[in-house]
Order: C-alpha cells, then sequence, then structure tokens
C-alpha cells in the first residue's frame, strides 16, 4: 500500500500553495499499477483515489503510515511525522529547500535548485506558484524504481 498525502495547507489567499505537485492524477495512474493507494489529507480535498481517509486524528495517521511499503507527499507535514516514526517515503518539492526542511532519509525529488525561492522562511502567502518547478510524473517512477520502491 502506498500513502498518498498529495497538499499541503491552503492558503489564507485562497490561491494554489506553491507546494502543491500539479501532476497528481497522472502520478496516481502511473503508480496505482504497482500498488494500492490510499489518499490521506483533509475535508474538500480533491479526491485523487476511490480509497481517501480525511480528517483522521494523529494516531489514526501514524497507523496507516506504519502499515504502509512507502508514502508519497508534498512539503507538508507527512514527512515530519514520518520522520518521527522512522518511516521512509518520497517527497515532491518545488521552491522548498529539501535541505531545509526534507530529511536524508526519504527520497527527496526536486527539479533543480534554481527554482528554490530565495527567502525559505517566508510566510507561504508571499511565494508564487510555480508549475515549471515540478518534475513530471515519469520522472517520480523512474525515480523510485532506481529507489527500489516500485519495480
Amino acid at each position: 500500500m502506498i500513502v498518498l498525502s498529495p497538499y499541503s495547507k491552503q492558503l489564507r489567499t485562497k490561491k494554489e500553495n506553491p507546494k502543491n505537485y500539479p501532476y497528481w492524477k497522472e502520478l496516481v495512474d502511473k503508480l496505482g499499477k504497482f500498488n494500492t493507494i490510499v489518499q490521506i489529507g483533509v475535508k474538500d480535498e480533491v479526491v485523487l483515489v476511490p480509497e481517501c481517509r480525511f480528517n483522521m486524528p494523529l494516531k489514526e495517521i501514524s497507523a496507516i503510515i506504519n502499515l504502509c511499503d512507502f508514502w508519497v507527499s508534498v512539503d507538508n507535514f507527512l514527512p515530519h511525522l514520518a520522520n518521527k516514526l522512522g518511516k521512509k517515503g518520497v517527497v515532491l518539492w518545488s521552491i522548498s529547500d529539501p535541505k531545509i526542511f526534507g530529511y536524508k532519509q526519504n527520497v527527496n525529488i526536486l527539479k533543480d535548485r534554481s527554482y528554490l525561492r530565495e527567502r525559505q522562511f517566508e510566510i507561504w502567502e508571499q511565494a508564487e506558484y510555480n508549475i515549471d518547478a515540478f518534475v513530471s510524473p515519469t520522472v517520480v517512477v523512474e525515480r523510485l524504481k532506481i529507489e527500489g520502491l516500485i519495480k
């Protein structure tokens, strides 16, 4: 089972969060060939897979993370929780720096450091969404194969 945490917290401005990966549907189609996918998140998120678990207590999120083969997420709370649980996963980065906010044991996928925002600690409402900052689903799948997470 793959756990998917596809979105970061909605911004107060209601603009798209710059951390939100734009190609989830294509990536889910590719990953679904390898394993069952369970989406976790909050109510009113876009549903990407049939099995969704929204608004779960932290204890239940921890339990599902401990049971999964691996998880895939954007830069949100999940990598921090999974690190505490000792569970390796995959983080899809855009303009936030995995060398600051990431964990070495994870598969940190960043298109290029040239896309990183200059002021890493500013509030997210000050950042612009840049679709060009994200890798394609094909790149993600190839990296997962290299890492031995899928065949």
